[in-house]
Parts: C-alpha cells; structure tokens; sequence
C-alpha cells in the first residue's frame, strides 16, 4: 500500500517536469505548484467521501479551494497523470469523471447546466487537453486524445481525436490522427475569424464587381455621347442650323400641293 503510494506521488511529480518546462527542481514542484496540491488533497477528501463521510470531505475540500484557488468537488473522479497548470480559477463538479493523462489549465470549468439530477458534468477521456478559460457543461463526454481551445465553450458530446474551438464549440479538426498532450493549443483555427474573413473577401469582390460595372456604365454613356454630337454636326447640309429643317419642309409641302390649291380654289 505505501509502495503504491509513493509511486503515485513519483508518477505525479514526474508528469509536472514532462509537461511544463517552468519546472526547475522536485522541491520546487511538491512545494510550489498549486495544481499538485489540490490533485493530492482531492485524492484525500475523495477517500472520505466514498465512505459516506461528506462533511469531512467537503472541509478538506474547501480548504483546499482556500489554499490553491482550485475547487475540486470530493465526488469527481480523476484518473492518473493528470496535470493542472497553474490552476487558478479550475472548478470541477461532483459527478465529474476524468481519464488519464488529462491536462487542465487556468480558468476551466467542468460544470453542469442546472438540470440533470443524476450525472451533471462532463466525462473526459484519455489524453483530453482543455485550454485556458474553457467551459465544458452538462453531463457529455469529450472523447479520447481530444483538444478544448481555450475560450471554449462545449455544450455537445466531442468524438475521440478532435479539436473544438469558438463559442459554441465546434469541432474543426477530426482526422483521426491521435492529438495527444500536444500543448501548442494557442494554435488551434479560429472559425470565426475565418467566416469573417471569408465574409470580407466576398463584399470586396463585390465592390470590385461592381466598380467595375460603373466604368463600364460611364464608358458607354460617352460613346452615346460622342455618337449623338457626330450623327448632328455630319448630317445634311444646314441641318445643324435652327429653322433650316422647317423650311426644307415647307417647299417640300408646297411643291405637293395641287395647282387649285395655290389660288384658294
């Protein structure tokens, strides 16, 4: 039993230094690194609690809540090597389950939504990172080796291997390769940006489009233009100048008429 202690606590320290390069030494980390703590307090107050003694572990828990900024409800399971970075602001909810080899940074939230009765927080699998400031809620499950983009916010069950980023979280890469506890999340696709981007090119096309059209439009009334101005000035002789026309119609009408008409008969 203390063996298999001691290498929980040696398997503990050891996934710090695999997966934050700010760890300098083994003193520094059992004493300095919140997320530690309250995983090790966690595992105290989740004794008691699974032997129907509540009140002693919800106190364990709240003074680690005091100590760490880190809320860890007695009742949620946690598996092995999970690892939470800095940790401050973490909430996790009592029917929470999370697999092994999960990462966890500032600011998450496993929550509920305020209307199951039973299972009320999300399942994480394997190898699940979830970025900082993300919102995973309700009673889903976010499959393994998936990655949560910080900021999130996940309302919907996540299939093994994706990456979910935006509000509400969607899932923009699921090619099957395994994500891992690969930590470059801060390089995850934005969606949004790229709608709004898309959105962009499109009314710029269409202001070239219609720019276009309008010089277009212009040239053509000039060539109406210049055409109007050639047909008047390189028409019949004196046709440009006023009255001519009448007069050509008048002698023109006059020459029609019968002889009769001439002397009012």
């Amino acid at each position: 039993m203390l063996r298999r202690l001691l290498e929980r606590l040696r398997e503990d320290i050891q996934v710090v230094f695999e997966r934050d390069p700010a760890a300098r030494s083994v003193w520094e980390v059992v004493f300095f690194y919140p997320g530690l703590h309250a995983l090790w307090m966690h595992r105290i107050a989740h004794w008691f609690y699974r032997r129907r003694l509540y009140f002693i572990a919800r106190g364990i828990s709240h003074f680690s809540r005091w100590l760490t900024g880190i809320e860890i409800h007695p009742g949620a399971r946690i598996g092995r090597r999970c690892f939470i970075d800095h940790g401050l602001g973490v909430v996790i909810g009592e029917t929470a389950e999370i697999g092994d080899d999960v990462t966890i940074y500032q600011g998450v939230t496993l929550g509920g939504t305020g209307k199951e009765r039973d299972k009320r927080h999300p399942t994480l699998g394997n190898g699940v990172l979830v970025g900082v400031g993300a919102k995973v809620l309700g009673a889903i499950t976010i499959g393994d080796n998936c990655r949560i983009g910080a900021g999130a916010v996940v309302v919907k069950p996540v299939p093994p291997n994706c990456t979910v980023v935006g509000i509400p979280g969607k899932v923009v890469i699921r090619d099957g390769r395994r994500v891992g506890v690969d930590l470059n999340h801060g390089e995850l696709p934005d969606p949004v940006s790229e709608a709004i981007q898309r959105l962009q090119d499109y009314v710029e096309e269409l202001e070239h489009r219609l720019l276009t059209l309008e010089q277009e439009r212009a040239a053509l009334e000039q060539e109406r233009a210049a055409a109007t101005r050639e047909h008047v000035n390189g028409g019949p002789q004196g046709a440009g100048r006023p009255g001519a026309a009448p007069a050509a119609l008048e002698s023109d009408e006059r020459g029609r008429r019968p002889a009769g008409a001439a002397c009012g008969q």
